[in-house]
């Protein structure tokens, strides 16, 4: 249907409620009848689910292992930053039923070119299927450094195929399912369950009191930074931990379009992605809905935004909490000893992902310890899928979004599913060309590293939410009707985290990234 022509029982949302010049305008409608907060859980499993691979089970305890609960405070104030900045992504996407990034492109058109590329980009590098490919490595043949002389090149190449062979199981597994969102939820929902009965039968057996002493110290000295020196850690390494206190990056935005898919608020009426294969095509409202703001309309908004935070509290904020603090505590209590000091040997494990071997390895000598060997790596093994499962459903989602409202609107070939699908398999090509460097080249094995991709996608991600936290505080607090904008509260919250992402991001450009330029420069 023509987005521009209000259908029988709609009309156009006058101009000054919701700007349109670039897009075609919302039509009114009323707002659905709001549902409990239980039967809303979902969409934040699924982001929780992206949270697990990154900061709560490599980036965090990495930097608990170098330096320990020194910089825990940025690690919280990460999180619950995160938490109210995926609120007002929801708040838009709740009162129109389009994505954040859609409007965002009704501020500025270019915005749909500059959201792709920095959806993309920094999600290229799979470090999580990479990671899993070394979890499972281990599991079958032991760490690089147990394999003899001369083989090493060839375990590089091995986790490069497993990495290969994860992305395209994901990717089979995400074209199967007839109604994608569905997939993802049941996938998402079992495996963050396993992933926390088997964490906290961890954390009981391994945490010790003097490492929650510790944890909670390191969260009240906030402003504290580690000795970038003597911990071999950096900026870089650190803003893309202040990123993954959570899920991080464009992966976030990817609230509007799980929201919508689950049927949130004004989402209801938008439509969900289908598999061209297996699934029933959808129509698909490409632009969104408003509201008249009636009595009854905006008792439900209250209804609505009341149950998205409790849901969003429960299922999120409260999940990568407990995650990011046992996980971190099961770090601390493995390397370091009741003294606060590292503990004889263990900064053998200090390269690239082997922390998470020295774990396996301190745990296989406790009692019953090649059980809970056995159980760490298999957690491990199942978050890093779980991540980059849910990456690569969260990345294709959010482009397709963009193409379809702002360049094929009116295509009828270029359907939102079957781009939907054209992306997915896309980024699994790009993900495997990356994985296959260290296949063919040997100057590119640090290409199949999982902390060094990990490490790139973190850092990239810091600076996109540094900048789409300022879209954000400009679009809900000055596009949207005052009685549906962020409150005062929430705006001072906003303020804050383009301030949080903001001076780590200037900071790893200024100390970082300027020097590099400078020196190309002059080799120029």
């Amino acid at each position: 249907m023509n987005d521009a022509i209000a259908q029988p029982g709609e009309r156009l949302v006058p101009d000054e409620v919701i700007p349109h010049r670039n897009l075609p305008p919302l039509r009114y409608r009323d707002l659905p009848e709001p549902v409990s907060w239980r039967k809303m859980v979902g969409p934040s499993i699924i982001l929780a689910g992206l949270a697990l691979g990154s900061g709560e089970f490599i980036i965090w305890p990495h930097i608990v292992y170098k330096a320990g609960f020194v910089f825990f405070w940025g690690c919280m104030l990460g999180v619950l930053t995160q938490y109210f900045l995926n609120m007002e992504i929801e708040r838009w996407t709740l009162a129109t039923g389009e994505s954040a990034i859609t409007g965002f492109c009704r501020l500025w058109k270019p915005w749909a070119i500059v959201m792709l590329a920095l959806n993309i980009i920094p999600w290229a590098w799979p470090g999580w299927a990479t990671g899993a490919a070394q979890i499972l490595s281990w599991m079958l043949y032991g760490p690089i450094e147990a394999v003899t002389d001369g083989t090493v090149d060839w375990e590089l190449r091995r986790i490069s195929l497993f990495g290969i062979a994860g992305l395209v199981l994901s990717g089979i597994v995400l074209t199967a399912g007839p109604v994608v969102y569905n997939t993802v939820e049941k996938v998402q929902t079992v495996l963050v369950g396993l992933i926390l009965v088997l964490l906290v039968l961890l954390a009981a057996v391994v945490v010790r009191w003097d490492a929650v002493l510790a944890m909670f110290d390191g969260i009240a000295n906030v402003g504290a930074m580690p000795d970038l020196e003597t911990t071999g850690l950096s900026l870089t390494v650190l803003l893309g931990a202040l990123a993954f206190a959570g899920a991080g990056g464009t992966t976030n935005l990817g609230q509007s379009n799980y929201i919508k898919d689950k049927g949130y608020g004004m989402g209801r009426y938008i439509g969900r992605i289908t598999s061209p294969i297996t699934g029933e095509e959808e129509a698909i409202s490409d632009v969104g809905y408003h509201f008249e703001h009636t009595p009854e309309n905006m008792r439900r908004w209250r209804a609505w935004w009341r149950a998205a935070n409790v849901e969003h509290a429960f299922s999120f904020l409260a999940t990568c909490a407990i995650c990011l603090c046992l996980m971190s505590l099961i770090s601390y209590s493995l390397f370091y000893d009741p003294s606060g000091e590292l503990k004889e040997g263990m900064d053998r494990f200090g390269a690239g992902m082997n922390f998470v071997w020295g774990e396996a390895t301190v745990l296989a000598g406790l009692p019953m310890g090649g059980l809970l060997k056995t159980c760490f790596l298999l957690m491990g093994l199942a978050i890093l899928l779980t991540t980059e499962f849910g990456l690569l459903d969260a990345v294709a989602r959010i482009s397709t979004d963009i193409v379809k409202v702002n360049f094929l609107r009116d295509s009828e070939t270029f359907t939102q599913s079957r781009l939907y699908y054209y992306f997915l398999w896309a980024e699994i090509a790009l993900g495997s060309l990356i994985l296959a460097v260290p296949l063919v080249v040997p100057e590119g094995a640090k290409f199949g590293q999982p902390l060094f991709l990990l490490q790139t996608a973190a850092a990239m991600n810091g600076g996109v939410m540094f900048l789409y936290s300022l879209i954000l505080l400009y679009l809900n607090s000055k596009i949207l009707p005052r009685s549906i904008s962020m409150t005062w509260g929430r705006f001072a919250i906003m303020v804050w985290s383009c301030a949080f992402f903001g001076y780590f991001t200037i900071q790893m450009l200024r100390l970082e990234v300027g020097p590099y330029l400078i020196g190309l420069l002059r080799l120029g």
